[in-house]
């Protein structure tokens, strides 16, 4: 069974998580719903839960200022927000997971796998990565997490050449040569990489850093050559776009 809390100071929006989970994720052990971040904390120091659901959005203390009160997280993390572009955004950059307000049952049975099928706990610097985000929103940090199958590592972005998909999993080919294998998407890759200016989908199956380009090839589409000697094919649909770069 997995230990859960969960915080959201709209009771409604308690009620509704608790059934959900009740109903599609009967494995997961309700300890406390908290109407507070100060109940949270509470809630959290007696019951030493394996995850949090946390509304982002709360009145006094919200869900990323609750996240500053601890030195190192002992649990994982699902945040749960109505539409909120900026926090989003900054969730997504630090590679944690969320849950769009009303909740898709089919999508709280994928983050509650995500968790149980993980080998570690988000790193610290992924948090400390999104709390910099939320406030800093001017600056643009280096570092990108990317999460493997045996936890998480940081990476420059200016060292990514380019990504490839492989199905429900991402390929990241670096200058160093090193090739790791990220358990997302591309398109969720690619929703991390937003603030880099020099990366580009190219095809549905590959993005590419600018910055890394030998070649452009005419054709139906082109192809390009990068750095890495790699061959890489751009869409028809998506040629127009990657011309206006050059």
């Amino acid at each position: 069974m997995l230990k859960a809390i969960l915080i959201d100071d709209e009771l409604h929006g308690l009620d509704t998580l608790g059934i959900l989970l009740k109903t599609y994720c009967p494995h997961v052990d309700i300890l406390a719903s908290c109407q507070s971040a100060q109940d949270g904390l509470a809630a959290i120091a007696k019951n030493s839960p394996d995850i949090l659901f946390l509304d982002i959005e709360m009145p006094v203390m919200n869900g990323f200022q609750m996240l500053e009160q601890f030195s190192s997280i002992p649990f994982s993390v699902i945040f749960t927000t109505s539409y909120d572009q900026y926090a989003i955004k900054a969730i997504r950059f630090s590679a944690l997971d969320y849950l769009l307000k009303p909740i898709d049952p089919a999508e709280l049975i994928a983050a509650i796998y995500k968790v149980q099928t993980q080998k570690h706990l988000p790193l610290a610097e992924q948090f400390q990565l999104l709390l910099n985000k939320v406030q800093l929103p001017g600056n643009q940090f280096s570092k990108i997490a990317v999460p493997t199958a045996e936890g998480f590592e940081l990476i420059p972005a200016d060292q990514v050449i380019r990504c490839e998909a492989d199905d429900n999993y991402s390929h990241l080919f670096l200058k160093n040569k090193d090739r790791i294998t990220a358990t997302r998407t591309l398109k969720e890759i690619e929703e991390q990489l937003l603030d880099f200016s020099s990366f580009v989908r190219v095809h549905h199956s590959h993005i590419v850093n600018l910055n890394e380009v030998k070649k452009y090839v005419r054709g139906e589409g082109g192809y390009l050559v990068m750095t890495d000697g790699a061959i890489v094919n751009v869409s028809r649909s998506r040629k127009s776009e990657l011309l206006k770069f050059f």
